[in-house]
């Protein structure tokens, strides 16, 4: 077994050196700096998130109290803006139980941002300039969900039947479950992954957004067109580097999603986690119209760094941590 790190010295002086950049970004922007728990009494109730869990046996829980890996600094750092903390920042650790490999270790590196008074729009052109400034990349290309699906597929995920789109999952061989596949989500996701990703972001960085309400998590319906969320993605170079919404504020309408979320979960055999009633309590008492996203800090160091796997930005790897 070897102690050495995965990643060669000279890259972690260079993760060092990025890191600093994009402290300096913010700054220069007037966004604060925060640091917030890695462990919750409460966690995500996404049915695509695996958390990790831990028992707290301190005073006043001597039989034990769960509490949970953070996917996400999101629900708390939802919190301190709903006690006034203006546009904030943090570079923190989160946790997924899920796969490792290439682009995924279990522990790793967040950027995570809100910006009050801020529209998608907005915070997509902030994202634009932070990979500018740290990739060097041309301006970011621009496309919904709804175009990138028409351009590259010829399907349109808001108005087609899931007969139609399964129809052309199943040309395209993505998968054995495809032909009894029953949410148009997922198989809107699989097409997504094998057939548009690998053909977007190639020479510049592209981002996506008005993804299908059914898809909002927790960003606003577009009072515009309710067929569509305000949420965006980033990708380049064949790697997913963000995720930002248009902050959903209506504390019930966020709660009945994370109700629907664990009704989800029990219908495929999954468990059904605790709902976050700090931060419903919060959104009651008001969120500041903002926007937010999450960039993984690792991804972005391969892309800058030419690495191939992620073990080669991060000091330890889960295979030898």
């Amino acid at each position: 077994m070897s102690w050495q790190p995965s990643a060669s010295i000279d890259n972690i002086k260079r993760r060092a050196a990025l890191l600093k950049t994009i402290r300096q970004f913010f700054d220069s922007k007037n966004v604060i700096e925060v640091d917030t728990p890695a462990m919750s009494q409460a966690t995500t109730t996404d049915p695509h998130l695996h958390t990790f869990d831990t028992t707290f046996v301190g005073p006043g829980f001597a039989n034990g109290k769960t509490l949970y890996l953070q996917t996400s600094p999101e629900f708390h750092m939802k919190r301190l803006l709903c006690a006034g903390s203006g546009a904030i920042y943090q570079i923190c650790k989160s946790f997924r139980n899920e796969e490792s490999g290439r682009y995924h270790n279990p522990e790793f590196t967040m950027l995570e941002w809100y910006q009050p008074n801020y529209t998608q729009a907005d915070l997509v052109a902030e994202v634009d300039q932070l990979l500018q400034l740290t990739l060097s990349t041309e301006p970011c290309d621009k496309l919904t969900y709804q175009q990138v699906f028409i351009e590259y597929t010829g399907l349109d995920p808001l108005a087609d039947s899931i007969a139609v789109i399964r129809d052309y999952a199943l040309k395209e061989d993505l998968a054995d479950f495809v032909a009894n596949e029953q949410c148009k989500d997922t198989l809107l996701q699989l097409i997504f992954c094998f057939v548009i990703e690998p053909k977007i972001g190639l020479k510049r960085p592209i981002a996506i957004s008005n993804f299908p309400a059914s898809q909002a998590s927790l960003a606003r319906i577009d009072q515009d067109d309710p067929r569509v969320a305000s949420r965006f993605e980033f990708y380049y170079c064949g790697v997913e580097l963000a995720n930002g919404f248009h902050e959903l504020s209506d504390a019930q309408e966020q709660l009945t999603r994370f109700r629907q979320d664990n009704s989800v979960r029990e219908r495929e055999g999954l468990v059904a986690q605790p709902i976050d009633m700090n931060l419903i309590s919060a959104l009651e008492a008001g969120l500041p119209d903002c926007a937010g996203v999450a960039l993984g800090i690792d991804r972005l160091l391969m892309l800058a760094m030419d690495a191939k796997q992620i073990k080669e930005v991060i000091s330890f790897d889960v295979t030898i941590c």
